[in-house]
C-alpha cells in the first residue's frame, strides 16, 4: 500500500517509520525541504510542499491512503485555518483525483471545551472554547463530509500526547508550571504516542466511513494526582500556586473506539507511559 503522510513531524515521522517497517511505500511531506530530504534516510519518500498554498493539490501523488496529521505553524484561527481546513481540503482533492481508498485527519480533543469534568465520548457534540477549536470542528466536518464511493474518512481525536523526545508535562511540574492548588482537580487526558499510531493504523485498515474516533487512554487523571506522581518519581516536593491553573476539565473516553478497531493500550494510563521516560519501569 501507498500511504501518504502529510505533515512528518514528531507524530507523523514516527507514524511513516512504523509503516515502511510493515512494508508499506510511503511518501512524507514537510513544508522545509532540507526537512523532508532527511525523511529518505528512513526509506521514505520526501515531497516538500505547503498544503495550504495555491495549487498543492495538484502537486500530491497518487497514493492508496492519505493520513493528515499536519499541524499549525502558530497558534490563532489563521494558522489553525490553514493547517486543518486548507490543507485537509487540498489532501481530500488528491485523494478525489488519484482514488485513494482511506484517509485519516488526526484531529484534537480540543474541539471539548468543557470545564465542569464531565464525561465525553465519541458521541458527545463537540463544544469548541475559543475560536481556534472552532476552527478545528470545521475541519472534522470537512472531512467527515467527504467520506464517498470508494473513499473512506475518518476523524481520530488525540489527547494530549507525548512519548520520546516529547514529555513536556515533565517539565512543567519540575519549574512549578503545573502545580496544586486552585483548579488541581480538573481532569487530564492524555495519549502515548505509540498508542496513537496503533489508533491511527487501525482506522486506516477499518474505520467506518465518515466516522469519528478517540485515541485517549483508559484512565482519565486530575492534575493534582499527575503532580504529584511526577514529583515522586523526581523526588521532589510539587509546587504549590495561589493562581488557578485554568484550562479544560474533562474525561476522555476511548472505550467505544477502543472496542470498534480493536485497539490495545501499551500504555493505559500516563503512568505507564511515563515511568520508562523517568528512568523507571
Amino acid at each position: 500500500m501507498h500511504v501518504l503522510v502529510a505533515g512528518c513531524g514528531w507524530l507523523g515521522t514516527a507514524l511513516a517509520r512504523r509503516l515502511v517497517e510493515r512494508g508499506d511505500r510511503v511518501t512524507g511531506i514537510r513544508r522545509d525541504p532540507a526537512r523532508a530530504e532527511a525523511l529518505r534516510a528512513l526509506g521514505v519518500e520526501p515531497l516538500a510542499v505547503d498544503l495550504a498554498a495555491g495549487g498543492a493539490a495538484a502537486r500530491l501523488p497518487e497514493v492508496d491512503a492519505i493520513v493528515a496529521c499536519q499541524a499549525a505553524g502558530a497558534d490563532g484561527v489563521e494558522a489553525y485555518r490553514a493547517a486543518y481546513v486548507e490543507a485537509n481540503r487540498a489532501l481530500l482533492a488528491a485523494a478525489a483525483r488519484g482514488g485513494a481508498r482511506a484517509f485519516v485527519y488526526t484531529g484534537s480533543t480540543g474541539v471539548f471545551g468543557q470545564r465542569d469534568g464531565s464525561d465525553v465520548d465519541e458521541g458527545s457534540p463537540p463544544a469548541p472554547a475559543s475560536a481556534s477549536a472552532e476552527v478545528l470542528v470545521e475541519a472534522e466536518a470537512l472531512v467527515r463530509g467527504a467520506s464517498a464511493g470508494a473513499l473512506r474518512t475518518a476523524v481520530v481525536r488525540l489527547s494530549g500526547l507525548y512519548g520520546p523526545g516529547r514529555a513536556g508535562i515533565v517539565d512543567r511540574v519540575r519549574t512549578g508550571r503545573l502545580a496544586l492548588g486552585p483548579g488541581d482537580d480538573a481532569w487530564m487526558n492524555f495519549c502515548h504516542r505509540e498508542d496513537a499510531i496503533s489508533f491511527v493504523l487501525a482506522a486506516l485498515e477499518r474505520a467506518a466511513p465518515g466516522a469519528v474516533y478517540h485515541g485517549s487512554d483508559a484512565e482519565p487523571t486530575r492534575r493534582r494526582e499527575v503532580v504529584a506522581w511526577i514529583c515522586g518519581r523526581l523526588g521532589i516536593a510539587p509546587s504549590v500556586s495561589a493562581a488557578s491553573a485554568g484550562g479544560p476539565s474533562r474525561r476522555i473516553h476511548s472505550q467505544r473506539t477502543r472496542a470498534a478497531l480493536g485497539v490495545s493500550l501499551a500504555y493505559p494510563s500516563f503512568r505507564d507511559g511515563l515511568a520508562p521516560l523517568l528512568g523507571g519501569g
